[in-house]
């Protein structure tokens, strides 16, 4: 069986956190979610930094949609 692919919203980083996490806030589809989310290892290995009030794309697992991963920040 293959894995599953996972889902990306665009998000704004509320919090940030300890050991590169942070709190965004997720639109989808006119309800707003919060996701614990942390930084993809390509993004941490580069540096890229994130503050409070970023707009990020974030990769969430289908089966738990509270976590996921950073993958983007726009500028």
């Amino acid at each position: 069986m293959a894995q599953s692919e996972g889902i990306q919203f665009d998000a704004r980083v509320l919090k940030a956190l300890p050991n590169a996490q942070f709190i965004v806030e997720a639109d989808a589809g006119g309800t707003k979610h919060e996701i614990l989310a942390h930084i993809s290892g390509r993004m941490r290995k580069n540096f890229i930094r994130i503050v409070p009030g970023d707009i990020v794309t974030v990769e969430v697992s289908p089966y738990d949609l509270t976590r996921g991963r950073i993958v983007y920040r726009q500028r």
